[in-house]
């Protein structure tokens, strides 16, 4: 039996024959044949030359994703095998085949279909009906490839609703603790796949997070303090074996010392002061630890989240270099702001000649802080190309705010996972956001998301994720 025929509009933008997996409702002129939802169908130009092969699904303006661009037979087991032992291929390449993801639609010939591994444990995500539909075929071939010991679904999506489906989660194969834990640049982590957000965890920053290293040290001689050979401390003259005899050194030691010269014994003097927001479960507060931070201020709204993050830097050994806030991130960089702004208006009241300031209002004991590097790395804001506006509002309010608690010459570490927030213009809204702030700010590091999450030229949907480090200094 011939297979159905999607015949594109002759006057359209010749997206498919670009290598976009996307035809939309209003690309196709009309069906010859008949093919179930999520079943397979040949898309052909309005001249009849084949384009490609994809599902289709008459429900979704997304009505057909490609799948091939050469003839192919079914969606069965020896499919979904091959195109998965070509993503295990990928991922053993870049990422060593650790905890990470193992599938990204798309870019990786899968459309509708997201896996993580965590552990011996995938999660998936089947996002649409041409999915749905071969979905034991599926799992068949992520049994074989991937050899795990239990398959979970976070199908709790709500664009599932937008190809007819209703959201899923369970147990699809063997056993799956609800907590696992992964290792991430050698950090370890726990991961809630039954309760975390989306897949329970956001491997799309690991390159990302370990880029902040070189942020972490080089700060002791802002609080004066240096190194010197230590033979030429104080120390070192009162230094006596048990007999009485200043013991000689066998070789010269750099150490580090106070502006009164003493020895500083905290190991992480010269560590970076660290807030983070947004940190679910305090991702950059462990790798800012694991660089050499000094302190780090871990900061989310949900309290669900900051306790995960408690026990991820237990488990990593940095309990004592670490405070963590359970607060909105908006509310908190704005109190910080003004309490550095009013510590700034009764110093100048008290300089000026015979003015007194005003302390009729008690100062917020835990306002006015500044740090060396500040890190927002917040959800989503704009979901939708109409929710642009109020999103352009949101990244420059907390850009704004977080690089005026920035130390002069400091970093601001700055994201945004919106992918209708254009990089241009995620970069325009920083920039207004700085010259409000009185900053001029240098971009020391521009970055997407890692490797395996590979995007295909061409297809803007893939670049979501905008990553920068910028170096924080006054215009004055």
């Amino acid at each position: 039996m011939e297979r159905a025929k999607a015949v594109l509009k002759k006057e359209r933008k010749k997206r498919t024959e670009s290598g976009h997996p996307w035809i939309f409702a209003g690309e196709i002129d009309r069906m010859e044949g008949e093919a179930a939802p999520g079943g397979l169908v040949d898309v052909v130009n309005h001249q009849g030359r084949y384009l490609a092969t994809g599902y289709w699904n008459p429900a979704s303006q997304i009505t057909i994703r490609v799948t091939a661009y050469k003839p192919m037979e079914e969606m069965d087991e020896a499919f979904f095998a091959e195109r998965l032992r070509r993503c295990k291929q990928h991922r053993d390449r870049f990422v060593n085949g650790s905890d990470c993801r193992l599938v990204y639609g798309e870019a990786d010939f899968l459309p509708g279909l997201i896996v993580d591994r965590f552990g011996e444990v995938l999660v998936v995500q089947l996002l649409t009906m041409g999915i749905e539909v071969h979905r034991e075929a599926l799992i068949a071939a992520l049994v074989a490839v991937f050899e795990p010991k239990g398959i979970y679904e976070r199908s709790d999506v709500s664009v599932r609703g937008l190809e007819g489906l209703e959201e899923r989660t369970g147990t699809l194969y063997g056993e799956c603790p609800r907590i696992v834990e992964i290792v991430e640049n050698g950090l370890k982590l726990e991961v809630d796949i039954v309760e975390g957000q989306k897949t329970g965890y956001f491997f799309d920053q690991r390159e990302n997070r370990a880029s902040i290293a070189p942020l972490m040290k080089g700060w002791g001689v802002r609080s004066g303090i240096r190194l010197v050979d230590r033979a030429d401390t104080d120390q070192a003259a009162t230094e006596a074996d048990d007999t009485g005899v200043i013991a000689e050194l066998k070789e010269p030691a750099l150490v580090p010392v106070n502006a009164n010269g003493k020895i500083v014994t905290f190991p992480y003097w010269d560590g970076a002061t660290v807030l983070e927001c947004f940190a679910h479960t305090g991702s950059f507060t462990l790798h800012a630890c694991k660089y050499g931070a000094k302190k780090v201020t871990c900061l989310d709204v949900s309290a669900h989240a900051v306790e995960t993050a408690q026990r991820n830097v237990e488990r990593n050994g940095f309990t004592d270099r670490v405070e963590f806030v359970v607060a909105d991130a908006f509310e908190y960089l704005r109190t910080q702001v003004k309490g550095i702004e009013e510590r700034a208006e009764r110093g100048n009241a008290a300089s000026a000649k015979g003015a007194k300031p005003d302390t009729s209002k008690p100062l917020a004991s835990d306002a006015g802080r500044k740090w060396d590097v500040v890190i927002l790395d917040p959800p989503a804001f704009a979901k939708s190309k109409h929710a642009v506006e109020g999103a352009v509002r949101g990244y420059k309010d907390i850009n704004l705010h977080g690089m005026k608690l920035v130390n002069e010459g400091g970093y601001l570490v700055t994201a945004s996972c919106s992918y209708h927030m254009r990089p241009e213009l995620f970069l325009e809204t920083i920039q207004a956001a700085a010259a409000d702030a009185g900053k001029i700010l240098r971009l020391i590091e521009w970055r997407a998301a890692g490797k395996d999450h590979p995007q295909i030229l061409g297809v803007n949907e893939g670049h979501y994720l905008k990553f920068g480090i910028f170096e924080v200094r006054s215009r004055a």
